[in-house]
């Protein structure tokens, strides 16, 4: 993709950080997001602090700077449906007693908070955290908030600018392609659990896609918003930030 830009979780984890935990997890149900980093050879692993990761390669994820050439339909139907996956999530949070936490989070769930310019971050080591809002299933939890891991952004020789969260046991790696003035769109996939040793490619295991749309909402502070991810919530909500 080489006209691509070229400018540039859960209960044990939150217990010992002192977040109240949620029910235990369906054994079925991908992990939460708890500090696992993973180790691959196929794939780029992280890399350790002070080192330089390693390029993916180029063109990675579909070799074309449209992301519509690349998601599949149902996932673009769900982008399309962005605005109602806040107004829910951000009901259903607010209605199950986080209205308080949810406040607090100021613009980061603000969803008019994309500023235009600078939206993309420059390659680098980042702090992130993941936000969820809203349940995708009946009794869930209304409103997840996770500590800090940590994501890198790197832009490869071909031009493609690449997003992955390195820790926690919901990790994620993908794209971001540009889309409009304010805001970039991105598409990848989720490794889950100690067990996995890289990252699976968008498409590979639908269940694993992740696509949202990544927006600068301060300085050097970014959001990718995910909405009607596959697991736990309405919403979802990766804060970078340096």
């Amino acid at each position: 993709m080489r006209t691509l830009i070229a400018v540039a979780s859960l209960a044990a984890l939150l217990a010992a950080c002192g977040e109240s935990a949620p029910p235990a997890a369906d054994p079925a149900a991908p992990p939460t997001d708890a500090s696992v980093p993973p180790a691959d050879a196929a794939t780029p692993p992280p890399a350790a602090p002070g080192q330089t990761p390693a390029p993916p390669a180029e063109g990675e994820q579909g070799g074309t700077a449209d992301w519509r050439k690349v998601v599949s339909a149902a996932d673009a139907a769900s982008l399309g449906r962005l605005d109602q996956a806040w107004r829910l999530g951000r009901a259903e949070a607010e209605d199950n007693g986080f209205a308080d936490k949810v406040e607090a989070l100021g613009p980061l769930v603000d969803p008019n908070a994309g500023q235009a310019g600078r939206l993309q971050p420059p390659p680098g080591a980042y702090r992130c955290r993941t936000v969820k809002l809203g349940s995708n299933s009946p009794g869930g939890l209304g409103y997840l908030e996770y500590p800090w891991f940590r994501c890198t952004v790197e832009l490869t020789p071909g031009g493609d600018l690449v997003l992955t969260k390195t820790t926690g046991s919901q990790r994620t790696r993908g794209l971001l392609y540009p889309d409009t003035d304010n805001r970039l769109v991105f598409v990848g996939a989720q490794a889950w659990g100690m067990d996995e040793t890289g990252f699976p490619r968008y498409g590979q295991q639908p269940v694993r896609d992740q696509v949202g749309v990544f927006e600068r909402i301060g300085s050097n502070r970014w959001r990718l918003v995910t909405p009607w991810p596959k697991v736990d919530s309405k919403l979802e909500i990766l804060e970078l930030t340096r």
